[in-house]
């Protein structure tokens, strides 16, 4: 059963849906999945990002489908909100399944928790080889000297780090660069009214983590030539 992220000084507040949400993610009778490729595709869910919560549950939807030709996808959900609260779900394989446990998230105000995405990326890893992380956020209020560290690690192990960064802040921007470089990954800025474009991004990381270079090569589409020119 996948690692949930301890929470220290968890508050009350957190409400009775959410902890029967935990639950049914977790729950043991769930068989894990046998997906070919692993990606744990992670989310700010505070509150800046409430408006665009919905567009992200859509477009993880289109990655399952933009690899039904190349292979399974095994996708863990990863999200943080609040000041502490950074939750993992268990694999999955089903488009519907994994829509469905994230709409039943809401955001709510808190602090970014990347580094906490990262290590658990890292314990993951350990576990089954995880084959890349995405990330999708508007901020960033952590040190880059104490993210750095665990992107250069992930780089090593093979995992490398997709920051896709919503906004246009620079600060934001150099920071999920420098992740995505060290970790041998890609970054990408969208906005509101570049849906497609992210989408397109996500579908050409989840044929990565199914089939690698090679297949991303194969795909030859205009996202996947944007990523290739990152990462080689």
């Amino acid at each position: 059963m996948p690692k949930i992220e301890p929470v220290e000084g968890k508050s009350a507040a957190i409400s009775a849906d959410i902890d029967t949400f935990i639950a049914e993610m977790t729950k043991s009778s769930t068989p894990r999945s046998s997906g070919t490729g692993r990606l744990i595709f992670a989310l700010d869910a505070t509150a800046s990002r409430n408006e665009t919560w919905d567009m992200a549950c859509q477009l993880q939807g289109d990655m399952f489908q933009a690899v039904a030709s190349v292979g399974g996808l095994s996708v863990q959900l990863v999200y943080y909100r609040d000041l502490s609260e950074c939750r993992s779900s268990r694999w999955v394989t089903d488009t519907s399944e994994l829509t469905r446990l994230m709409t039943r998230i809401h955001c709510r105000a808190g602090q970014t928790q990347i580094s906490k995405v990262l290590a658990h990326a890292k314990r993951e890893t350990a576990l089954l080889k995880v084959a890349a992380l995405v990330f999708v956020g508007d901020a960033c209020e952590e040190e880059e000297d104490k993210l750095l560290p665990n992107a250069h690690e992930l780089g090593r192990l093979g995992v490398p780090v997709f920051m896709f960064q919503e906004g246009n802040s620079r600060t934001v921007e150099r920071i999920f660069r420098g992740i995505a470089q060290a970790s041998k990954g890609a970054y990408c800025r969208f906005d509101d009214g570049s849906a497609k474009q992210l989408g397109e991004l996500l579908k050409a990381v989840a044929v990565f983590a199914v089939g690698g270079i090679a297949a991303l090569e194969a795909s030859k589409d205009s996202a996947a030539i944007k990523l290739l020119g990152q990462m080689r």
